[in-house]
């Protein structure tokens, strides 16, 4: 019994020691008398746990400018911006993205690394392990990198680092964790603690950490690629579902008897809005190859392309209309490479969504880009990081260890 009372004791004091980091994040600059009224703790305790968090390289104290009052001025707190980092990697269909950020988000290295022939789980997951060492060799060796993550094309079971199903890389059931830790075995990184999750969702959480103003509730973010998902953030917490599917959302169905999915049903909003629904119109012009084929059709006013690119705006006003009577989102964000085509898919997407709205008499929903643009998926992944370790008491999906105890 007296073990498990220290026990809790520690776990309190790392719940505690978090919850300045994180109110510093999202309020940098305030005092240690702030922090003890914000965040409800003796101003001696605070004291205390921020000489820790200075001292490990979590905070850092700046001087004060003179103002001409009299009396000691109270000694602002910032996050420090260089001592901690953090790692983040998007798993995407052909390359792999690696970045490196401070705790607040900002890219201080990165680095593409296209795939070989090879689309297996192991060839790509060598080329994520040395893209995430060539990163680490850019930082400078007395920086620390606090945690990595990794968003991933597909369902994922976080507490176990399973991805269920990757469907345009034909991955099943597999141990990516387990695989990405041997492949990092005997490296700088082979005790940094490692976290997974879908890339949708840490591109959310890259919305909600790095935002320098508050995130609105609900938040969904819509990832629009080869696939299409989304990320779903409801009282500051990720919204995964009982096996890590929820946001799966190119998976609904938007068109009975429509064109097949790369899941194997028929008229998924994937197969009707992400890259696939723009390579060819359908009828007897010729196929495209590419996003940046699109791109270059889009530039040369090529009918067809224009047409094709349009249809796939609309369809996504209407995700975007079953999405917000799902959620009521505050605000919905939209990411992804097909998101760069600009106002061509996205201004039919939004007058789509603009009229169901006004034909039910209700304001439409807030709809942003991504503050992220192509590192979204990446630096999210890096926010999943800071996400787990600021918040020790959150329990990772379908199960009741904490993060705090699995790094232990």
């Amino acid at each position: 019994m007296q073990a498990e009372g220290a026990g809790s004791q520690q776990l309190l004091k790392i719940i505690n020691r978090m919850a300045l980091v994180r109110h510093l994040c999202a309020n940098p600059g305030l005092s240690r008398a702030d922090l003890a009224g914000a965040v409800g703790l003796t101003k001696s305790t605070v004291s205390l746990l921020v000489r820790e968090l200075i001292g490990e390289g979590w905070l850092v104290e700046r001087e004060v400018v003179a103002t001409g009052d009299l009396g000691r001025r109270p000694t602002p707190l910032f996050i420090d911006p260089a001592r901690l980092l953090l790692l983040g990697a998007e798993v995407g269909i052909e390359s792999v993205r690696v970045v490196a950020t401070s705790l607040t988000g900002e890219v201080l290295a990165s680095t593409v690394a296209s795939y070989s022939n090879s689309r297996t789980v192991d060839a790509c997951i060598a080329s994520l392990a040395a893209a995430l060492l060539k990163v680490r060799r850019q930082l400078d060796p007395g920086q620390q990198i606090l945690g990595l993550g990794v968003g991933l094309p597909g369902g994922v079971n976080e507490a176990r680092g399973v991805l269920h199903f990757a469907p345009n890389l034909g991955w099943r059931d597999t141990p990516f964790g387990t695989l990405l830790g041997e492949q990092l075995q005997d490296t700088p990184l082979a005790s940094v603690p490692l976290f997974l999750q879908n890339e949708a969702d840490v591109a959310a959480l890259g919305e909600l950490e790095f935002n320098p103003s508050p995130a609105s509730d609900p938040l969904l973010y819509v990832s629009i690629n080869q696939g299409l998902g989304a990320g779903v953030i409801v009282g500051d917490r990720l919204l995964t579902g009982s096996r890590g599917f929820a946001g799966e959302v190119g998976h609904m169905v938007l068109q009975l008897d429509g064109p097949r999915c790369s899941c194997g049903r028929r008229g998924c909003a994937e197969a009707l809005i992400a890259t696939r629904a723009m390579l060819g119109s359908g009828d007897g012009s010729a196929a495209l190859r590419s996003l940046a084929a699109v791109r270059a059709h889009l530039v040369d006013e090529d009918h067809d392309t224009l047409k094709a690119v349009q249809s796939a705006g609309r369809n996504l006003g209407v995700l975007l209309q079953n999405l917000a009577t799902a959620y009521d989102p505050g605000c919905i964000v939209l990411g992804g490479s097909v998101v760069e085509l600009g106002q061509p898919f996205l201004q039919p997407a939004l007058d789509t969504l603009n009229d169901y709205a006004a034909a039910a008499s209700l304001p439409p929903p807030t709809v942003r880009t991504s503050r992220f643009g192509a590192n979204a998926v990446a630096v999210g992944a890096a926010a999943l990081a800071r996400y787990r370790l600021t918040r020790p008491a959150l329990p990772l999906a379908d199960t009741g260890i904490t993060p705090t105890e699995e790094l232990v």
